[in-house]
């Protein structure tokens, strides 16, 4: 298919990297995300050769940077339970600001990362929940609950209700 060919590659490039780099964005920031977003890229073009056609290729793109957002997210996870060991007496700070304005990206915050890219696929970038399924490597009810549970943590800090 594309393996070796720059030129397809180019144009599948131009093709599907901003839904890409919004995707991998919102779940990582827009520097993180566009370093995801690159190294998808990559992995897609030297693994061009796993992609089986059986479904769209973007779902194929989204699901690679879907890992790798995951490889991503689990090592910070990792440095900063290091970082908390190296300096215990490191009080927790207060981080809520009553005069902030609330936006998306801070309810997007209050998710696990499997809600959080559940509800960015299907209601930010309308996928289905079965093409969301697929990208995200979960079964179809697995999807359903992120959103569903995305969606009630999210309504929950909106009406005060925190939920963690």
């Amino acid at each position: 298919m594309l393996a070796g060919d720059r030129n397809a590659f180019h144009q599948l490039v131009m093709r599907h990297e901003s839904r890409l780099r919004a995707f991998v964005g919102r779940l990582a920031g827009p520097a993180v995300g566009d370093e995801l977003a690159q190294e998808t890229f990559l992995r897609a073009w030297t693994h061009a050769r796993d992609y089986r056609g059986e479904g769209r290729f973007s779902s194929w793109l989204l699901g690679i940077g879907w890992r790798l957002f995951l490889d991503h997210h689990r090592r910070e996870q990792r440095r900063q339970r290091l970082a908390v060991l190296a300096e215990p007496e490191m009080a927790d700070h207060d981080t809520s600001d009553p005069g902030a304005r609330l936006d998306m990206e801070r309810l997007l915050a209050l998710l696990e990362p499997g809600e959080k890219a559940a509800i960015i696929l299907c209601d930010g970038h309308g996928w289905s929940h079965s093409e969301a399924a697929a990208i995200l490597a979960l079964p179809l009810g697995t999807l359903k609950s992120h959103v569903a549970r995305a969606k009630a943590k999210m309504r929950a800090h909106i009406e005060g209700n925190v939920v963690r």
